[in-house]
């Protein structure tokens, strides 16, 4: 019986380009097409690959989310990036898909359906971004559903717009 698009896995650039241990100017111009990083971008990325953590503060349209996005498919895992911008978080997860990036979004907008699909592909090992709202990773249940998950990483993206920023995190700390 022929094979369906339906029956075939869902496609990786991850998986595709990267079966072994990825380098980050590697990533950056098979996936995204970019030759170089821009000012402090490589400094970031090669450092978060690396295991380090960062706090992240450049101008709008300097490529901040590339800086949690190349780490995420060099390392082995699941990254999770907190965003309380459901619009942004839609526009970078279809953005994601159209490059070849297992994305998905965890938030108020989406159904049963994609829920259900989006657990499944946690525990399976099938995303490789999954953007959540703070309000979801709150949730009962979030622990749970990451728990068995290899995580690559977890980013705040947009923190000026947490209320209470700095309890948040003092209060929910996501540490293994």
């Amino acid at each position: 019986m022929p094979q369906t698009e339906r029956d075939e896995p869902p496609f990786s650039a991850s998986d595709a380009l990267f079966a072994g241990a990825a380098q980050p100017l590697d990533v950056l111009k098979r996936v995204y097409g970019y030759s170089a990083f821009r000012g402090r971008q490589q400094e970031v990325v090669e450092h978060v690959v690396a295991g380090g953590d960062a706090v992240v503060l450049f101008p709008t349209g300097a490529g901040k989310s590339l800086c949690f996005q190349i780490p995420a498919l060099c390392r082995q895992g699941l990254g999770i990036v907190v965003s309380p911008l459901i619009a942004l978080m839609r526009d970078q997860v279809e953005a994601m898909k159209q490059l070849g990036i297992r994305a998905a979004a965890l938030n108020s907008s989406i159904s049963r359906e994609e829920y259900v699909a989006i657990r499944r592909g946690i525990s399976s090992g099938d995303l490789d971004l999954l953007y959540v709202t703070p309000e979801r990773i709150l949730m009962d249940g979030f622990r749970e559903l990451i728990g068995n998950a290899k995580i690559a990483l977890f980013a705040i993206d947009e923190a000026h717009c947490f209320h209470g920023s700095c309890n948040f995190v003092s209060k929910h700390p996501y540490h293994r």
